[in-house]
């Protein structure tokens, strides 16, 4: 004989597989307003309609609010109290900013007759029913006094001896036209080991003027102490990280330079290269870096000399890494860190695809950043003080010192 507790699992399996968009929504509908009345329960001391001499409470009737689900968006009785109050904030939790970003940007597109059918269809996936003028400006004004906050708030820390910049490229309508703009995005590490969004910026064009006033302007809220400049080889970037940031090293991206080397190559020699120009890379100290570096240019010119040419050029800038602690090279000699952010924030824009006003821009990925922010604030140290204490050695010092060994 089947268990009666088997049958009735079996039958609400079926039921679901049979159940439409309705049954669906009014399951989740019993359920939680089941968990609430249950919830309000023993806030009250006692069940609905009991009596009992724990009761600290009773109900008064209810409130309504709507439920914005996968399933479509739900009408809600939530329970009121005489006395107190009662609000189910694991259930009706307020959305993550980015998602509020979304919501606020795919409305405004719609609200200024910009939509297209995927616009409207991410408008209903987003469980947005109806949405005024009044309730987008107040959601946009909500979340652009958050993303201004992070933009202009002071830097403070002591220093910020690493600093990682890069642009990324998006979409937006200007002038009854679609133009591309840059949006320039940079983050550090603090003294205390920590990474930080630094400032975010949107440009008509990533030139050297652009980059400048974004610099610049991270300089005068308090950016200091900065050792080392990771980004891509971008002209007017490396200008302005000389003009802003003076007595700053500037680190090329490794993985953007072995791109651009690999292009000076056969396609069949491609593998071969970028196996011998990756040895630099593993040497264990600032010497043995420089001297395997050499040694490698020795070996292209034969081969390949355009190439060899590129590397002997760019060798400071690539190997620039080296005059800092090795414990630090396998996070610094990249701009893979901030190419992993600008993932997500891409992800982000290409659901919009244009966007409606740069204002809008800074809106939705400046919201990303700003849960970033908060997130490494509270995440593990990205560098060890330990390690970061060999930044502050007089100049000129080993900065990778052999470690001390012990005697009898």
């Amino acid at each position: 004989m089947v268990p009666k507790t088997m049958m009735s699992m079996e039958q609400l399996r079926k039921s679901l597989e049979g159940a439409c968009e309705d049954q669906l929504r009014e399951m989740v509908k019993f359920l939680a307003e089941a968990l609430m009345s249950a919830e309000a329960d023993t806030q009250c001391g006692a069940a609905f309609g009991e009596r009992s001499a724990d009761r600290v409470t009773r109900r008064n009737g209810y409130r309504t609010r709507r439920w914005d689900t996968r399933v479509g968006s739900i009408e809600l009785a939530i329970p009121r109290l005489r006395t107190g109050s009662y609000y189910p904030d694991w259930l009706l939790e307020p959305r993550r900013r980015s998602e509020k970003a979304m919501v606020a940007v795919v409305a405004e597109a719609y609200l200024l007759g910009v939509s297209t059918r995927k616009v409207e269809k991410l408008v209903h996936q987003l469980g947005i029913e109806s949405l005024s003028k009044s309730q987008v400006s107040e959601l946009a004004a909500s979340l652009d006094e958050q993303v201004e906050a992070l933009r202009s708030r002071p830097l403070d820390a002591d220093a910020y001896p690493y600093v990682w910049v890069d642009a990324l490229h998006v979409k937006t309508r200007e002038n009854h036209r679609i133009a591309n703009v840059a949006l320039l995005v940079a983050f550090g590490v603090n003294a205390d080991g920590r990474r930080e969004v630094l400032g975010v910026d949107v440009v008509t064009t990533e030139d050297g003027a652009g980059w400048t006033a974004f610099l610049r302007g991270l300089v005068a809220r308090g950016l200091k102490g900065v050792k080392l400049v990771i980004s891509d080889a971008h002209v007017g970037l490396r200008e302005a990280v000389g003009a802003t940031l003076v007595g700053a090293s500037w680190q090329r991206c490794r993985t953007h330079f072995m791109r651009n080397l690999l292009t000076r190559v056969p396609k069949s020699a491609q593998g071969l290269v970028a196996s011998l120009v990756r040895t630099i890379f593993q040497q264990p100290d600032h010497e043995s870096v420089w001297k395997q570096y050499k040694a490698i240019l020795e070996q292209l010119e034969g081969r390949f000399p355009n190439a060899a040419e590129l590397l002997e050029e760019a060798g400071p800038d690539v190997l620039a890494f080296s005059a800092f602690p090795a414990a630090h090279w396998r996070r610094i000699w990249s701009n893979n860190p901030l190419e992993r952010l600008n993932k997500e924030l891409r992800r982000r824009s290409n659901v919009v695809g244009i966007f409606p006003n740069r204002d809008a821009i800074l809106r939705l990925l400046g919201a990303v950043l700003c849960e970033q922010h908060d997130e490494w604030a509270v995440a593990r140290r990205y560098l060890t003080i330990g390690s970061l204490e060999a930044l502050n050695r007089p100049e000129g010092a080993d900065p990778n010192p052999e470690p001390l060994k012990m005697t009898a």
